[in-house]
């Protein structure tokens, strides 16, 4: 009798019982599709920043990559100073310009946001005022580019064949002062497939005029600056004609005195993005300075060389997540939504990581095939191969990376990432690549292998500092800075 009542009080627990755990099963199946569902919308909303910009990077780097290999099917001379002119005297331009035209990513953001849609042709076009004089005062360097380049290290020779190709370099100069204000001016409305569409057409134009001037019409390194510079301005051309024409929905009003006004404050603030992203960027530029310091440097300088090329096409798709998580974390932090900003640096993360493995995988799987895209050299080509294992390495961190510097963009911690970069890179990286590179004869494996440390180092403190940060009181702040600029939050 006692078992019997023992079996029954045990089969109407269970029964009891059994729809609880149901329940709970039922209700952790439902979490995980609600957060595959968030999950996806999230992704949605990157990918669409995200996209375009990506693909206007690719199309924009390809006009110099391009030039750089269609000289490099001339000669190992013509490759070399392509590369040089490209990576050093063009890469410093490139740095110090789309830096300091950053700083037009907060204030016409701010501007579009707090629905002072005129402001952004102003903040424009002092941005042109600025970036013109800049590339007046680069213009030296470009000019004096041989004695730099060999006070650097480069031999004699690669010095004044890249020096003479800067000098016609001249126009691709002010074709960037007025490329990255006209971009930001876009990118803060949100117009990313115009910038896509001119660059597209620009690059087919590019490729074609390359081959007939560069190879068929046998023009070299004179034929590779025309169409570089030409095709550079076409790009400007091309989106300023948009702008002109549809006057961008208002924030296009036409040149005004405005421009001349509060310039110090201007140049304080795109100095300050300058000095931020120019830390990042040179970085793997001084990896072709230094390999030029070694023993017979043509053929280390010419394969370093196609692996940087080939690692621009890489960082363009994290560029491209970098400008779509800086928007999506400052538009949460400025809407108070600091889970909504935590959940896109989760999702990016996750989704640049699965980039930079496929990425890896694609680098190591070819290695021995493409450097035989950009050389005709087998010494420069064998070399490139036993650096591909290297390249796959910078370009598995550098998904990650740009990314989580995209973030501190958006939350506005760059003082703060500036320091991380000076430390982690120059004064722990740098001096390591030159340790293990020359004093313990590694050679350009030794030089790249330092700075991938400081890559590293930079990214494990990235990781940490997003972990730890409190996003809500990031949001408060956030909320804090749009109306001390005069705005309110907005649902842009």
């Amino acid at each position: 009798m006692m078992q019997q009542q023992e079996k029954e009080a045990k089969v109407s627990m269970e029964s009891t019982i059994q729809p609880l755990l149901g329940n709970d099963r039922d209700g952790e199946d439902q979490k995980q599709v609600r957060c595959a569902e968030e999950f996806g919308a999230e992704s949605k909303k990157l990918w669409k920043l995200a996209g375009p910009a990506i693909f206007t990077a690719i199309c924009q780097y390809s006009l110099g990559a391009l030039t750089q290999t269609f000289s490099g099917l001339v000669g190992e001379v013509e490759l070399a100073a392509v590369s040089v002119e490209n990576s050093v005297i063009a890469g410093l331009a490139f740095g110090v310009m789309l830096g300091m035209g950053s700083a037009l990513e907060t204030l016409c953001g701010q501007a579009y946001g707090a629905g002072q849609i005129r402001m952004l042709g102003v903040y424009m076009q002092r941005s042109w005022v600025i970036l013109t004089t800049t590339a007046c005062l680069l213009a030296l360097v470009y000019v004096f580019s041989p004695p730099i380049l060999e006070l650097l290290g480069q031999t004699p020779q690669i010095s004044e064949a890249a020096g003479e190709f800067a000098i016609w370099m001249l126009p691709q100069l002010f074709a960037y002062a007025l490329n990255f204000p006209i971009q930001k001016f876009l990118q803060a409305q949100r117009k990313v497939l115009v910038m896509a569409w001119v660059s597209a057409v620009v690059l087919v134009i590019h490729a074609f005029f390359s081959w007939l001037l560069i190879l068929k019409l046998g023009w070299g390194l004179i034929g590779a600056a025309i169409t570089l510079n030409t095709s550079w301005w076409l790009i400007v051309i091309g989106q300023l004609l948009y702008i002109f024409i549809t006057k961008s929905d208002g924030a296009w009003t036409g040149f005004t005195w405005l421009a001349f006004s509060d310039l110090y404050g201007f140049v304080k603030l795109s100095l300050a993005s300058a000095i931020m992203l120019c830390l990042e960027f040179w970085y793997l530029m001084i990896l072709v300075v230094i390999t030029g310091r070694l023993p017979d440097p043509l053929v280390p300088v010419d394969a370093i060389s196609i692996c940087m090329n080939i690692q621009g096409w890489v960082a363009m798709i994290a560029i491209g997540f970098n400008a779509a998580i800086s928007v999506r974390v400052s538009n949460e932090l400025g809407a108070g939504n600091a889970q909504g900003a935590k959940f896109s640096v989760i999702v990016v993360s996750i989704t640049s990581i699965c980039i930079g493995v496929v990425c890896m995988v694609l680098v190591l799987a070819t290695r021995d095939y493409f450097p035989y895209l950009f050389t005709n050299s087998e010494a420069v080509a064998q070399l490139t191969t036993k650096l591909a294992v290297l390249l796959g390495l910078t370009g598995f961190l550098n998904g990650l990376q740009p990314v989580l510097s995209g973030v501190a963009v958006g939350a506005g911690w760059q003082a703060i990432v500036a320091y991380i970069n000076i430390a982690c890179y120059y004064i722990v990286g740098l001096p390591a690549g030159i340790l293990l590179g020359f004093t313990f004869d590694f050679g350009v494996e030794g030089i790249w292998s330092g700075l991938i440390g400081g890559i590293c180092l930079q990214t494990l403190i990235l990781i940490v500092l997003t972990a730890c940060t409190n996003w809500k009181k990031e949001a408060d702040e956030a909320e804090s800075r749009v109306k001390r600029w005069g705005g309110a939050t907005s649902d842009h």
